[in-house]
């Protein structure tokens, strides 16, 4: 037997295990309750809802493998941004560099940024899809919950994808009364944030909701070399919610939000930094700054056609502007660079100048069923037209802003693409009795994008990529009894084709990507355990790998790579003692030999290859493919009267990654471990304050590692340290 037939063997044995552990806690729980609980005793986890099929469900009945978050958990975890939500969920892998937030899932998604690619993993915000990863981080607060959607999305979810999807919703509005909160956050380096949210009923058929952030924070480096400080940040963002029932069975929402983050780019610590070997003191001469700005507007309508019957409708436009600029060789102290010689300028240095802009319009369509009977569907169409435009500029001489380029001693880059999509898909779930149901679902996606190169030393001209997929979901749930669920599903999705910036390399195809999944759902003990574990195989077809061809983005489509994995995640609220914790496994490798372009070694070619391009074999691990992604967290409630004091402790683990395909000290993302701590005083219902330490034993951690481009020099990136401070909400 392969190791490989035996790790997916013991994964499925573990899955199975949840199940046998659970019909074995029913059978062994009393028939009714043998004493009369306490307040305490009474206690159970938090119900969750999922969205992800188009109705408000009970997670606990939906046969997807899934980390669902209230805003309180993701407080209680120390979750602050989308990075840290790697720390509280299995298989997920996020790194942020740049301009870009790029999220992978059982290592697929998505490594390297270009106006032409697309993400593996689809993100959402009250249902509308945010398509590119530049702006999914600024939507970070006054959250509802968060679903994080593991495996292939090729059915319901708005956009087509091969790695899994992340919903955000934020809390809607409330009819019933006048009500908001203040949560204020102060803590080391300079970090302030906050957050405020009001809600405002007005009548019984309309009312907002409005929340409003200002997080602030200096950078966790010290730039000895020059006028910026990298690492800085400051979002103000602020969204609301206007929600309409002019009659029963009908709802409308207009939603918009607008966002302002500016910071001085990233702290990138250069690599063999001769200057000084403290992770947190960088170099950079350069004036750096990065200016993200944006807003989105979304109207939402669902209407009761019959008792059966409703009409949804979604329509969503998006706004969104990058400016960044960078110190490219990272350095005080370096020459300018070639061809241009010494003689060509004053300054030394290297510096980059790129703005990209995004023009989004999607809508989807929806008729689903609504009533309890035995079979359930919803069908729709979905699309999107959007025009993405990226100018770039370099200086090879210059450390200064370049608002004024002087000739021949600047790159130009002036780019357009429009992109659009169009599909069509449905679902339908049956059930043949109380315990057993079927599912069965398929999407047809058809995607074009026209890419103009208007301006580039490296060449002019037009070029257009199309294509087109079925993808879909087959599954089967067996309820064991109301408390247990198991299901076997297969489910296939697909990430469109695109055109490469330069067009000497050729267009990249689709990839798609194909999982079978069995998994046990299960709550124990009267609710007070929750306890959810899958096995999967994954078959990923023509991955779209992205590399820098002399230092230029270039998506290749690398053969095929297989995966298998399984995840467990338990949630415990006993009496006064809390428990949460996740573990996942995954083996993603290629499935065979494939020839594609090495970022750090772009010269030479491999035997069997194409110019150009190296040999990674048959079982070279995926890159952002973390073996074990391990979380767990425990607190417990100290009652003094009528007020709380709850101490909380949360590890999390993640295994050694790849940054790209071929492995070397450029592109390991060690393991790390981290530990936050934190201490909470309920002194009312109203009032909550903590003490807080993240990271608290204050390891260093390699977070990214970054790779060489035509416009600046890759580097490390650390996680961040220890901070620590305090957070006051107040709810009223």
């Amino acid at each position: 037997m392969s190791t490989k037939l035996s790790r997916f063997l013991l994964g499925g044995a573990s899955c199975i295990g949840v199940a046998a552990f659970a019909l074995s806690a029913n059978a062994q729980a009393p028939a009714g309750p043998q004493t009369v609980p306490t307040q305490s005793d009474a206690q159970t986890v938090d119900r969750v809802v999922i969205t992800a099929e188009r109705r408000e469900e009970d997670a606990q009945d939906v046969p997807i493998s899934a980390s669902i978050f209230s805003g309180d958990s993701l407080a209680k975890q120390a979750v602050n941004s989308i990075n840290d939500l790697q720390r509280i969920a299995p298989s997920i892998a996020i790194n942020t560099f740049n301009r870009s937030t790029f999220v992978n899932i059982r290592g697929v998604g998505i490594a390297q940024s270009a106006p032409t690619s697309s993400p593996g993993v689809a993100y959402y915000v009250d249902g509308a899809l945010v398509p590119h990863e530049q702006f999914i981080a600024q939507s970070f607060f006054d959250i509802g919950a968060i679903e994080v959607l593991r495996g292939p999305q090729g059915t319901l979810t708005g956009q087509n994808s091969t790695g899994g999807a992340m919903y955000v919703r934020s809390p809607a509005p409330d009819f019933t009364k006048l009500s908001g909160s203040l949560d204020q956050t102060l803590g080391n380096f300079g970090w302030s944030k906050t957050v405020g949210a009001i809600n405002v009923p007005m009548g019984d058929k309309l009312a907002m909701r409005a929340a409003i952030v200002r997080d602030k924070r200096d950078s966790f480096s010290d730039n000895i070399g020059g006028p910026s400080h990298p690492g800085d940040n400051d979002l103000l963002s602020g969204r609301f919610n206007l929600e309409f029932r002019p009659w029963d069975g009908g709802t409308f929402n207009l939603r918009y939000e607008n966002f302002n983050l500016k910071s001085d780019n990233n702290a990138v610590k250069r690599r063999n930094d001769t200057v000084s070997t403290d992770p947190f003191v960088i170099e950079e001469d350069a004036i750096s700054y990065q200016d993200q700005a944006g807003q989105r507007l979304s109207a939402e309508a669902r209407i009761d056609l019959t008792p059966g019957i409703a009409f949804r409708y979604l329509v969503s436009k998006q706004l969104g502007t990058t400016k960044d600029q960078t110190d490219g060789d990272r350095s005080a102290t370096a020459l300018p660079r070639p061809p241009l010689p010494a003689a060509a300028g004053t300054n030394t240095g290297r510096v980059s100048f790129a703005r990209t802009e995004f023009d989004t319009l999607t809508n989807e369509v929806n008729l689903l069923s609504t009533d309890d009977g035995p079979l359930k569907w919803v069908v729709g169409a979905f699309t999107i037209d959007e025009t993405v435009s990226l100018d770039q500029l370099r200086d090879n001489t210059s450390t200064v802003s370049l608002v004024r380029l002087e000739a021949g001693r600047s790159a130009i880059t002036k780019t357009e693409a429009d992109n659009t999509t169009r599909s069509v898909f449905g679902q339908v779930e049956y059930s043949f009795t109380p315990q057993w149901q079927v599912i069965a679902g398929a999407r047809y996606s058809k995607d074009q994008q026209d890419y103009n190169r208007i301006i580039s030393a490296g060449g002019v001209g037009v070029a257009t990529a199309e294509s087109k997929e079925t993808t879909g979901k087959l599954a089967v749930n067996y309820k064991v009894t109301d408390d247990v669920m198991l299901y076997l599903s297969g489910s296939k999705g697909y990430k469109a084709g695109g055109v490469n910036l330069t067009f000497t390399d050729p267009n990249f195809q689709p990839e798609n990507n194909t999982v079978y999944e069995l998994g046990a759902k299960t709550e124990l003990f009267g609710g007070k355990l929750r306890l959810n574990g899958d096995v999967f195989t994954s078959d990923y077809q023509d991955i779209q790998l992205a590399s820098l061809r002399n230092g230029l983005p270039t998506t290749q489509n690398a053969a095929s790579g297989e995966a298998i994995g399984w995840e467990i995640e338990a949630e415990a609220r006993l009496g006064d003692f809390g428990f949460n914790g996740g573990v996942g496994y995954l083996d993603a490798q290629f499935a065979e030999d494939a020839c594609i372009n090495n970022t750090n070694a772009t010269a030479g070619t491999d035997p069997g290859c194409s110019t150009g391009n190296r040999l990674v074999p048959k079982g070279e691990e995926l890159p952002f493919s973390p073996n074990w992604t391990v979380n767990v967290g425990v607190d417990y409630d100290i009652h003094i009267g009528n007020q709380t004091i709850t101490p909380r402790v949360q590890f999390s683990h993640v295994s050694e990654q790849l940054a790209t395909p071929f492995r070397s000290a450029l592109t390991v993302v060690p393991a790390h471990e981290v530990v936050d701590v934190r201490i909470g005083w309920r002194p009312m219902d109203a009032l909550l304050v903590e003490a807080f330490a993240n990271n608290a034993l204050d390891d260093t951690y390699i977070a990214s590692q970054i790779q060489n481009s035509s416009s600046a020099d890759g580097g490390i990136i650390y996680g961040a340290p220890r901070v620590y401070g305090v957070r006051a909400k107040f709810d009223f």
